[in-house]
C-alpha cells in the first residue's frame, strides 16, 4: 500500500508534478465522469457539440463576412473563420471549465486528499470532444472548398499546445482566485464575450492598426489563432509579435500554477 505523507511545511513554490503523474487514473476519470455528464440529460444530447460552433460561425460569418465584409485574401471566409474559431473554442472552452472547476468540486475536496490541481487540469482532456467537433466541421469545408494542408500542417501540434497552455493558464489562475473571491464566475464569461471579438477568429490581424499593435498582442489567443490558420492554409507568417503572446502564455501559466499551489492547502477550509 503506498503511503501518502503531507507535509504542511513545504516551501516549495510549484506543485508536485510527480504527485499529479501518480493520481493519473484519478485525472483521467474526472475528464470522462465531463464528458458523460455535459449531454448526458439532454434530449439530443452530442448533437450539441456539433450545435454550439455551427451557431458561432454562422454569427462570425455573417457579421464580418456579409455585413463587414472582412477581406481574407485567397481564404473563403467561411473556412477562414472555422480555422480561427476552432482553436478559440478549446482555449474559451477550457478557460470556462477550469475556472469553475475547482468550486463546482467542493465537496470532494473537504472530503478526501489529492492534489487539487488534478481537477482543472482534467478539463484540458474533456475539451478536446468540443475540440474534436469544431476540427470535423473544419476538415469537411476544407473537402468542400477544396483545401488541402500544406506542408506547414507540421506546426499543427505546436499551436493547439499554446491553445492548451493559454487556456490552462488562465483557468488554474482563476480557479485559484474563485476559492476565496466568487466575482470571477462572473468575469470569467465575460473575458471570453470579450476575447471573441478582441481576437483575429473571423478577420486578420493585420487589419489592427499599427498604433494598437502592441496592446492587441497582448492578449495571448492572437498569436495562436494566426499561427493556428497559417499552419492550416499557408497564408501569411504570423507577425513577429506572435512570440510576445507566447511569452505571455508562458509567464501566466506559471504565475497561475505557483498562486494555485499557495492556496491549495487552505482550499477545504475556505471552501
Amino acid at each position: 500500500m503506498e503511503k501518502t505523507i503531507i507535509d504542511a511545511g513545504s516551501r516549495s513554490i510549484l506543485p508536485n508534478f510527480g504527485e499529479v503523474y501518480r493520481y493519473r487514473q484519478l485525472l483521467f476519470s474526472l475528464a470522462w465522469r465531463d464528458i458523460r455528464v455535459k449531454y448526458a440529460q439532454t434530449y439530443i444530447g452530442l448533437i450539441w457539440t456539433f450545435i454550439n460552433p455551427i451557431f458561432n460561425l454562422i454569427v462570425l460569418s455573417f457579421v464580418f463576412g456579409v455585413v463587414a465584409k472582412v477581406d481574407t485574401g485567397e481564404v473563403p471566409h467561411l473556412l477562414f473563420t472555422i480555422a480561427g474559431l476552432s482553436a478559440w473554442t478549446y482555449f474559451s472552452t477550457l478557460l470556462s471549465d477550469a475556472g469553475s472547476s475547482i468550486v463546482g468540486a467542493q465537496s470532494m475536496i473537504k472530503k478526501i486528499y489529492f492534489p487539487r490541481i488534478v481537477i482543472p487540469l482534467s478539463k484540458a482532456i474533456s475539451g478536446l470532444v468540443d475540440f474534436g467537433v469544431t476540427l470535423i466541421c473544419l476538415f469537411a469545408l476544407m473537402i468542400y472548398y477544396g483545401y488541402a494542408p500544406g506542408p506547414y500542417i507540421i506546426w499543427l501540434p505546436l499551436f493547439l499546445l499554446l491553445a492548451l497552455f493559454s487556456g490552462l493558464a488562465g483557468g488554474i489562475l482563476a480557479s485559484a482566485l474563485s476559492v476565496r473571491y466568487r466575482d470571477f464566475g462572473f468575469v470569467i464569461p465575460m473575458i471570453v464575450r470579450l476575447g471573441l471579438y478582441a481576437t483575429p477568429v473571423a478577420y486578420q490581424a493585420s487589419a489592427v492598426p499599427e498604433s494598437y499593435k502592441t496592446l492587441f498582442y497582448l492578449n495571448p489567443m492572437v498569436g495562436v489563432v494566426e499561427g493556428f490558420r497559417w499552419s492550416l492554409f499557408g497564408t501569411n507568417p504570423p507577425d513577429p509579435m506572435m512570440f510576445y503572446s507566447i511569452a505571455i502564455i508562458f509567464v501566466v501559466f506559471i504565475i497561475a500554477v505557483m498562486y494555485f499551489h499557495k492556496v491549495e492547502a487552505t482550499m477545504a477550509d475556505i471552501l
